[in-house]
């Protein structure tokens, strides 16, 4: 820490997300708007002197046509965790890295990967890690008319209720490693403002030419299933284990495999009616 605090350092801010206080310096005022737009969703200024982590880019390199181009880096307190000649590359495992910590450190929070839309008053909950297809079956649910809460994380309080987490959907692009931000609006979508009760939780995964049948579990197999896929199981499991539980008080929970997203959204709305 003594050498990165040596550095000279341009910019900075603090700020705090689900009670986590984060800061953040940088190399480069000039980059410091773009670091900014990369925070997890409903973050505010903070004035706070002492923070839970910092956060240190390293950027604004040689331009394309330089002999010499320097490294673009960041650090998460004394742990390199991004390190590229494009900013860009910095950029995103930033923000990847930056909700992640916020996620498993947040004081209030239970953090659980899921894809989230609101239905008929209720939340459906679609458990499952990067890659399972939550982001794509949410993008359907979106838009055949339910109210978009996240594609990535279901952050439920004490009483087991979900909240927005309001990121733009990450969409892949077909044949391709990279993701494409699309705002829900884009998509026709409204975003939920308020905590719903879970109605149904759904664990599914996609298999090409696969009928939707899924089988109910009980609630206790359904904690199983948020249980796995909670961000801060480890770390904080005393309150995990006694949040988890409250979430299924009216859900209904399912699980079995799907084939394309679109073919079943109806039959999951219904499921909630």
């Amino acid at each position: 820490m003594a050498k990165l605090d040596r550095l000279v350092w341009a910019d900075g801010t603090t700020f705090i997300s689900y009670g986590v206080r984060v800061g953040l310096r940088v190399n480069d005022a000039g980059i410091l708007p773009e670091v900014i737009a990369r925070l997890p969703p409903e973050w505010k200024p903070s004035p706070a002197k002492v923070v839970d982590h910092l956060y240190s880019l390293i950027g604004g390199g040689a331009k394309e046509d330089a002999k010499v181009r320097r490294l673009n880096l960041a650090y998460w307190n004394l742990l390199r965790i991004a390190r590229s000649r494009k900013f860009e590359d910095v950029l995103d495992g930033f923000e990847s890295h930056v909700q992640l910590t916020v996620a498993e450190h947040a004081p209030r929070r239970v953090f659980v990967h899921a894809g989230v839309v609101g239905w008929n008053g209720r939340a459906i909950l679609i458990p499952g890690l990067s890659h399972s297809g939550k982001t794509t079956l949410v993008h359907q649910l979106v838009g055949a008319g339910a109210t978009y809460y996240s594609d990535e994380y279901a952050v439920l309080d004490a009483r087991g209720r979900v909240h927005p987490y309001p990121r733009p959907l990450g969409m892949r692009t077909p044949d391709s490693p990279e993701t494409k931000k699309v705002p829900a609006e884009e998509i026709g979508g409204e975003i939920g403002t308020k905590p719903l009760r879970i109605g149904l939780v759904l664990s599914t995964s996609f298999k090409k030419g696969a009928r939707f049948r899924p089988r109910e579990l009980s609630r206790g197999h359904g904690v199983l299933e948020l249980l796995a896929n909670t961000v801060s199981a480890r770390t904080q499991p005393r309150m995990a284990l006694e949040t988890l539980p409250k979430a299924f008080e009216s859900a209904r929970v399912l699980k079995g495999a799907r084939g394309e997203a679109s073919e079943i959204v109806d039959s999951i709305l219904r499921l909630v009616e």
